[in-house]
């Protein structure tokens, strides 16, 4: 188990008893890493990805009981509220949504036809908002809601050779903003913006970039943690910790907000 589960579990195991977070995108990366992370708070899991076989894998793996899974693509948007309403019939209201899904391919801008925004828009923005429509009311009748978005520092500082994956994180981070002024005060919504973290999606950035300009993927590597303090990739379990921190209900003042989990590389206040 990795450290920050085993030793440095930064919460009381107990704080989230009772409530139930729903967390897309969840079979890998940052999404597997805040299944565990609020699982181990005792949150009940519901976590959805497309693969079946790797959601079983995490249910077997989390700390706790009763946890389910769902599989569905979130690109599908016209199956996604029966798949939520059926979820809640099964399993009751759901207090925590975590929206998070696998970015668009790198590459520049110009290089992107308008069909390329599609499936990246709809998984991210549309399957967010239908989501989170779905789940209001019930978060509403538990007098407490959590809702955080997995989104990227590219929305204070856009990030070269993924300019339609700036685009569509951008959508998300005004989406967020304005609901902050609209959702019920019992309901919070803010954003996680991960920076260079050791997971898939940056290795297949990382292999984008090397292909199109010819240098070695170790040099893509080192030039981007030239322009990190830490100097190192941030593990998922600490973007997690972010995550579970929002969650809380002692966090109800924290609205609105876009919070790196950077290692410092932003040079933005």
């Amino acid at each position: 188990m990795n450290k920050i589960l085993k030793d440095e579990f930064p919460f009381a195991k107990d704080i989230l008893k009772g409530y139930t977070a729903l967390i897309c995108g969840a079979s890998k990366g940052i999404g597997r890493s805040s299944a565990q992370m609020l699982a181990r708070a005792g949150a009940k899991i519901i976590a959805c990805a497309r693969n079946e076989n790797d959601l079983k894998n995490l249910i077997s793996n989390l700390d706790g009981e009763n946890h389910n899974f769902l599989v569905m693509d979130l690109e599908n948007i016209d199956t996604i509220e029966n798949n939520i309403t059926k979820l809640i019939e099964d399993f009751g209201d759901i207090q925590i949504l975590v929206n998070n899904s696998g970015g668009p391919p790198g590459g520049p801008l110009l290089d992107n036809n308008i069909e390329d925004f599609d499936g990246p828009i709809r998984r991210h923005l549309y399957a967010s908002h239908i989501i989170t429509k779905a789940l209001v009311p019930g978060m509403e009748r538990s007098k407490m809601g959590r809702i955080i978005n997995i989104i990227s520092t590219s929305v204070r500082e856009p990030i070269d050779n993924i300019g339609l994956s700036n685009t569509l994180r951008g959508a998300m981070g005004s989406w967020s903003k304005s609901l902050s002024r609209e959702l019920p005060p019992c309901i919070t919504i803010n954003n996680v913006l991960p920076g260079f973290t050791d997971t898939d999606r940056l290795g297949s950035l990382s292999k984008s970039i090397s292909e199109r300009t010819g240098k070695s993927v170790e040099n893509v590597r080192e030039t981007w943690m030239n322009g990190v303090p830490i100097k190192r990739l941030i593990d998922p379990l600490e973007t997690a910790t972010a995550v579970t921190w929002l969650s809380l209900p002692s966090s109800g003042s924290i609205r609105g907000i876009s919070l790196p989990v950077d290692g410092g590389r932003m040079r933005s206040i």
